[in-house]
């Protein structure tokens, strides 16, 4: 019996340096506040830690704008601070605040932090689910926070604008920032090839704090942990591919691109789409870069945006996406909107 031809996946043929006459989209933060879906089981659930290690709950969150709008890929309902909790830290929500790490590390040490694994055996089970859930052609992104932007929060126990806390960490004592990092390196290779086992087809790594580093702290903060990764990943999951989005890189964007062996390179708004064609190596994959107020603004706006995007990055393999994460004010017909632009170019 003759087997079945594979259902073409537009969005995984492109990290694989294929280029797509349409470019397959997805949005940073596609599953959460904007939707009402979403609203409604949040507040069914509680907290969103609650929901998040929820196999089943998180499961529909991660599927909900797979089947409003069609995505190319769904990415995982999960969050950046999971492995610090599981390497020990307590992990909390509050209420209109951002999430919390308790000890925080500036004035604790690590060593006394007691590890518990199972904390992320709900995120694969998570993955087992959408898995069998998903349409054939959409792609299933796992993620993990990288480890400067991990460092940051396990350092000051919560996020700040300008990481203050851990850039003086990292210069009084070199050799405990190393300690840290070379500790989230290593569980966050065993967190994505763990996702990648559950059913993942290829992941993305968040540095949403590396703009805050001068150009010798991002190479040694940004590029040789995420380099780490990536080999090590290469090593465990050949063809697994890895986006990388260093977001604030800015002209430090070429050499991560180089540097780090990333499959596909994530570009935030604040970067101009021509320089980053133009700069970034021939034919990696690039994924980006509207700015999330754009899509906000839609009409007239979010269309020549959009016309700007597709026009730089017509000669390379790329995914359509923000250049950060959907606000939770986002008019769900601007989304519309924006598909239509892309999918009718």
């Amino acid at each position: 019996m003759p087997s079945e031809t594979p259902v073409p996946k537009p969005l995984l043929q492109t990290l694989r340096g294929e280029k797509q006459t349409t470019p397959p989209v997805w949005l940073m933060r596609q599953a959460g506040r904007y939707l009402p879906e979403y609203r409604a089981l949040r507040a069914e659930k509680g907290g969103f830690l609650a929901l998040a290690t929820d196999p089943e709950t998180a499961a529909e969150v991660t599927l909900q704008p797979i089947r409003r709008f069609g995505f190319d890929g769904a990415i995982l309902f999960s969050d950046i601070l999971m492995v610090p909790w599981a390497m020990g830290q307590d992990l909390s929500f509050g209420v209109g605040e951002g999430p919390r790490l308790a000890p925080a590390l500036v004035d604790h040490a690590l060593s006394a932090l007691q590890p518990d694994r199972a904390r992320l055996e709900p995120v694969y089970r998570t993955v087992e689910r959408v898995k069998a859930a998903l349409p054939s052609e959409t792609t299933f992104l796992g993620f993990a926070g990288s480890p400067w932007t991990v460092a940051t929060y396990m350092i000051a126990g919560q996020g700040s604008r300008e990481q203050a806390e851990a850039r003086r960490y990292a210069y009084a004592d070199t050799q405990a920032m190393q300690a840290l990092i070379d500790a989230i390196i290593a569980w966050t290779v065993d967190y994505l090839a763990a996702q990648a086992a559950a059913g993942v087809e290829a992941v993305q790594l968040f540095d949403s704090w590396a703009g805050s580093l001068s150009p010798a702290q991002f190479e040694r903060w940004v590029i040789a942990p995420n380099a780490a990764i990536v080999s090590a990943l290469r090593d465990r999951w050949p063809g697994l591919p890895v986006i990388g989005f260093p977001k604030g890189a800015g002209g430090k964007l070429p050499a991560y691109a180089r540097e780090t062996g990333v499959d596909a390179v994530g570009v935030d708004e604040t970067v101009d789409p021509v320089w980053a064609a133009a700069s970034l190596p021939e034919g990696l994959p690039v994924q980006g870069n509207l700015d999330p107020l754009a899509l906000i603004a839609g009409g007239a706006e979010l269309e020549g945006a959009v016309s700007r995007i597709l026009a730089a990055f017509a000669d390379r393999p790329h995914v359509f996406n923000l250049g950060h994460g959907i606000q939770q004010d986002t008019p769900i017909a601007h989304v519309e909107q924006l598909l239509a632009l892309v999918r009718s170019a």
